[in-house]
Parts: structure tokens; C-alpha cells; sequence
């Protein structure tokens, strides 16, 4: 005989269970990236039991990205499904200290070992070099808190994020999972623009520009309403993060806007996930429909971080202990 419960009660009881379930907490921590600070968030389930380990996931941001914006939309999003998540704010990003640029000559340092100067603080670069040191610096923070599981650690990066962390996870063995989200990979850029990024090192080297741009380097078209942002060519020679899909061995998901409206997919997302296929990489592409560029922070979130979700779980197992 099946026992029989009225639909309120059973919506009472569900009520009072999600109740007693404790809420997710966040802590600020300081991440030390080649000496100099980046602030992050660490975000932990409500359930994590002391001296529990669990699978994390370290979310990197897209241009002018910051944690505070998507770094908790998403941290919010995937420490619901029992993952430890961290979002931080790159060198010279949001709440990070920055790299100093030095005017005039450095003076001789004092007895203690310390120097007094006048700097400019070098802010909001798109700089690859600097920000894939810094999500390794990042996973090198997360392998060192009590909670976290160091043999699973997976990358979600979204836009420019999205190339960084196919970088990252081509160079980088600690990282077991991947999900790159409408990534923007900085390859397949034509002889013309390589032209001009040599030729523009070869002036910052020589001090016959900025060295580091600051009154230059604004983006352009579509991307000109992040006005805080300059973009530095000359330190994306030899950053290519279609080729350093092909060097991948982990599980890979790679995430793209059908009516993607700031780059091209062939270029950027298809590219890679072929490259993933030709080695035989456990990956999967999603097209998600009828959205541009920045719907999956709308329109398709919920589609978007379900399917993420779903392949962090499959990859990094969020409840069971590596053996």
C-alpha cells in the first residue's frame, strides 16, 4: 500500500529541510602573484565538514572582469552544487595591488633594504604573460588551503578568461578539468598585426614609447566601452591558446554564443575543440543558441553553468576524495 501526503505538507517538509541546510560562506584571502598582492574570495559550501577535502573550482575573469561582479555570480552559482570555488581579481585589476613603473632611475636601497620612490601604478593591462602567472599562482594558493582537494582543481575562465585558462591548462599539469566559456584565444592573428606587435616590443624595449601603455593602448571598436583597459600587442607574442589546446590532456568543455558577436568562433572555440579531438582529449563543444557575446551572463546562464556544473561533476567528482 502506498502511503498517501498531502502536497502541502510534503512542500512543508521539503521548506523546512532546504532550511536547515547552512548557508554557503566566503572569506577574503590575499594570493601572492611574483610579489605582489591579488585579493580572491574563497567561497565554501555550508556543508563542508572540518578537515573535509573538496573539488574547486577557480573561476578567471573575462576584460575588466573583477570578483565582486562574476566572479560571485558564478562563485554563487557552483559553490550551490558543493564545489569549493575561488574568484580573484588579476594583478592590477579591482581590489589587486599592481606593478609599479618607476619614472626615473630606482635609488639605492636604505640599510633595511627598502627604496623610496615615485611610481606609476600600472592598472587594467590585458597583459597574458602577467595574468596566466597569475591563475597558476592562484592554483598554487588553492593547493595549499586545508579544504581543498589538490588533485582536483578545475579552471572556468569566460571570454578573455576563456583563453587564459585553455593556456593554463595546456602548461600547466595541477589541473584536472576545464570549462573555457565564449573564449577569446589571441591566435590565428594576421602577419599585419604581428608586424606591429614586434615592432611596437622593440620600441617599449628601447624606451621610444610607453614601456608599458597607460596613455595608449585603448581598445577599440566594440570593446572601446571598457575604457579603463589597454591592451599591450607586444606582450602577446607568442601567446597562442589554440596551440596550446593541442597540448591538453584533461576533460575540456568548450562553451560559444551562436550569433557570437566580438570574434569568431572558427578562430577561437572550434579551433581548439579540434585540436582537443585530433588527441583523442575527453571534450565536448556546446553551441548555446541565439545569443551573442554577452548573453551567457544572461539569457543562457542558467543553460550555460547547468552544462559546467554537469562536467565538473562528471570530471571532478564535488563529494568523493581522490584516493
Amino acid at each position: 500500500m502506498r502511503a498517501f501526503f498531502p502536497a502541502f505538507l510534503i512542500s512543508a517538509c521539503a521548506t523546512l529541510l532546504s532550511a536547515q541546510q547552512p548557508e554557503a560562506t566566503m572569506r577574503h584571502v590575499t594570493i601572492w602573484s611574483d610579489g605582489t598582492r591579488m585579493a580572491g574570495d574563497l567561497y565554501l559550501p555550508g556543508d563542508l565538514k572540518e578537515s573535509e577535502k573538496r573539488a574547486t573550482i577557480l573561476f578567471c575573469a573575462g576584460t575588466g572582469g573583477v570578483k565582486k561582479g562574476n566572479g560571485a555570480l558564478y562563485a554563487n552559482r557552483f559553490v550551490k552544487e558543493g564545489f569549493v570555488v575561488l574568484a580573484f581579481d588579476y594583478r592590477g585589476w579591482g581590489e589587486s595591488d599592481c606593478k609599479l613603473m618607476l619614472p626615473e632611475p630606482m635609488p639605492n636601497a636604505d640599510a633595511d633594504g627598502t627604496v623610496t620612490v615615485k611610481a606609476k601604478p600600472v592598472r587594467w593591462q590585458m597583459d597574458m604573460a602577467d595574468q596566466t602567472l597569475d591563475i597558476r599562482c592562484a592554483i598554487s594558493f588553492l593547493m595549499g588551503e586545508p579544504c581543498v582537494d589538490s588533485g582536483r582543481i578545475g579552471l572556468f575562465g569566460t571570454s578573455y578568461g576563456g583563453g587564459l585558462v585553455v593556456w593554463v591548462a595546456g602548461n600547466d599539469p595541477r589541473v584536472r578539468c576545464v570549462v573555457s566559456q565564449v573564449p577569446g584565444m589571441g591566435g590565428g592573428r594576421p602577419p599585419a598585426a604581428l608586424k606591429y606587435a614586434n615592432e611596437l616590443a622593440i620600441k617599449q624595449a628601447r624606451g621610444e614609447t610607453e614601456p608599458v601603455p597607460i596613455e595608449t593602448g585603448k581598445l577599440g571598436g566594440k570593446m572601446a566601452a571598457y575604457a579603463q583597459m589597454r591592451a599591450n600587442p607586444a606582450k602577446g607574442i607568442g601567446y597562442n591558446a589554440i596551440e596550446a589546446a593541442a597540448k591538453i590532456t584533461v576533460p575540456t568543455m568548450i562553451l560559444v554564443a551562436e550569433k557570437e558577436d566580438l570574434m569568431s568562433n572558427d578562430e577561437n572555440g572550434r579551433r581548439a575543440f579540434q585540436a582537443l579531438q585530433k588527441n583523442y582529449v575527453k571534450s565536448e563543444y556546446h553551441v548555446l543558441e541565439g545569443i551573442g557575446h554577452y548573453g551567457v551572463y544572461k539569457a543562457k546562464f542558467e543553460e550555460a553553468t547547468k552544462l559546467a556544473a554537469d562536467w565538473f561533476h562528471l570530471h571532478l567528482d564535488a563529494h568523493l576524495k581522490t584516493p
